[in-house]
């Protein structure tokens, strides 16, 4: 392993890259991306095959006394890591913060930078993080990344400071996921504890174990085995989201509304006044107090209304239950269905 660094998310060009196998063991020559695209010129050295963000989060905190922080970068990473010998990586560090602290803004610009280096020959994207909102950022990356190339988020449960920290372990396979033929054409994957998950689908499902990320609805796509990656399910790409600017995404306003028992709706009485949007996670398969039917139904007529289920997993019924409050009686009053978006 040779990794150059940067402090922006400029592409950098570093010595001549490996191609990666699906091992994640690699030959000489130059980038195959970037050979097939005839980007690459004579004479001049092709970019690292990988191409590693480091954002911060637990995966790179050390401390003592007052609490553990963001301190190691992206190259310190690395310098814990053994087996990625042959393989070309340049690290970019954007930031330090943890993911409670990331922003669209942030993600974007990881997915614009991750862009440029692909083409201009990177092969593959990792980015690390913190786990908080790694099933957000995930969601985020996966429904704008429109490159075959795979983009591999990946971070830790347990900082580098306590025995059996698993970020070394977890890098290692997202790397050789990245690098792996296998991965391309499958959009944004997150790659913790072994196993390949489709980022549409992953939940951050404990709050301190190391098998903390689940996909309920689909399990795992793959796990990475004796080094290699092996895929078990074919995940379609999704048709990225196009069409919008910073400007408008950092205006929006959605609300995040989850119903709870004897719900008053309170809560809700203000949001049109104050939101664009709102996404209710209900009951079940779909469902709400009869009292809150009317208030949603106004709302649903003055702007987008999403319903989801609380529970998770599952979808959201489109006709199966119809008293006051079901999801016939909320999707006949205008809501949009779900589906499978649980929160």
């Amino acid at each position: 392993m040779r990794p150059t660094s940067s402090g922006d998310s400029r592409p950098t060009a570093g010595p001549p890259a490996s191609k990666a196998g699906d091992a994640g063991t690699a030959g000489s020559g130059r980038s195959s991306a970037a050979a097939e695209a005839g980007i690459v010129s004579p004479g001049h050295p092709p970019p690292a095959a990988i191409v590693l963000f480091a954002l911060g989060g637990t995966i790179s905190m050390t401390g003592q006394g007052s609490g553990v922080v963001a301190r190691l970068t992206g190259r310190d990473l690395l310098g814990s890591v053994s087996g990625l010998d042959g393989i070309e990586i340049d690290v970019r560090d954007p930031a330090a913060v943890p993911s409670a602290s990331l922003s669209f803004g942030d993600i974007l610009d990881v997915v614009d930078a991750a862009g440029n280096a692909v083409l201009t020959g990177a092969r593959g994207i990792v980015l690390t993080q913190g786990t908080d909102t790694l099933e957000e950022t995930a969601f985020l990356v996966d429904s704008v990344w429109p490159l075959a190339a795979p983009f591999v988020l990946t971070g830790a449960m347990r900082n580098p400071t306590l025995p059996g920290a698993d970020g070394p372990a977890n890098l290692l396979a997202a790397i050789q996921v990245a690098a792996s033929e296998a991965a391309r054409g499958r959009g944004a994957l997150v790659v913790l504890n072994d196993e390949i998950h489709a980022a549409r689908y992953i939940r951050k499902a404990h709050s301190t174990s190391t098998a903390t990320f689940a996909s309920p609805d689909a399990g795992p796509v793959g796990h990475v085995v004796e080094q290699v990656p092996r895929f078990l399910a074919q995940i379609l790409c999704r048709t990225p989201v196009t069409g919008f600017t910073r400007d408008a995404l950092a205006a929006a306003r959605i609300a995040l509304y989850t119903v709870t028992f004897d719900d008053d709706g309170l809560l809700l009485d203000r949001v049109a006044r104050t939101h664009h949007g709102l996404v209710v996670a209900g009951f079940g398969v779909g469902h709400v107090p009869a009292w809150l039917t009317p208030l949603l139904g106004e709302l649903a007529a003055a702007m987008p209304v999403v319903l989801t289920s609380r529970t998770g997993a599952g979808p959201v019924l489109e006709s199966t239950y119809g008293a006051v409050g079901s999801e016939r009686d909320l999707l006949a009053r205008g809501l949009i269905n779900g589906a499978y978006y649980a929160y």
